[in-house]
């Protein structure tokens, strides 16, 4: 939990960026794009029925990211996005760290939001609240 105002609102701050960069930079494209060529990648990896797991990836990142940004549902919208962030960082494993590094952040924020929660500025919070 939480103890302190500036605790909260600096693990609000990280949540919404990473949250909303996710959504938007990485799961919308996906989601608007051409997905075939998601797809192919996922095959590559070996996933079998690779248009429905590529789905499943971009859905993870843009919703996961969207749900994390608002605190809602938190918890199970960071474990698949984590899910997902962990399937990049092993499809990137031998690249240069660079290539490495957007799946490590993105990974370690998400896996935090599942340890954490929301927090207390969050949707997830404001419900608890409620009568």
């Amino acid at each position: 939990m939480m103890n302190t105002r500036g605790a909260a609102l600096g693990w609000t701050l990280v949540r919404v960026v990473f949250g909303l960069t996710l959504a938007l930079a990485h799961g919308l494209p996906k989601v608007m794009g051409d997905m075939s060529r998601f797809a192919a990648g996922v095959e590559q990896l070996g996933f079998p029925y690779p248009l429905f797991f590529a789905w499943c990836a971009a859905l993870a990142e843009f919703l996961g990211g969207l749900l994390v940004a608002l605190g809602l549902l938190t918890r199970p919208a960071a474990l698949f996005a984590a899910f997902t962030m962990g399937v990049a960082l092993y499809r990137h494993r031998a690249d240069p760290f660079g290539n490495m590094e957007m799946s490590i952040l993105y990974l370690s924020v998400m896996l935090s939001a599942l340890f954490t929660g929301g927090g207390p500025y969050s949707v997830d919070a404001k419900l608890r609240r409620r009568p």
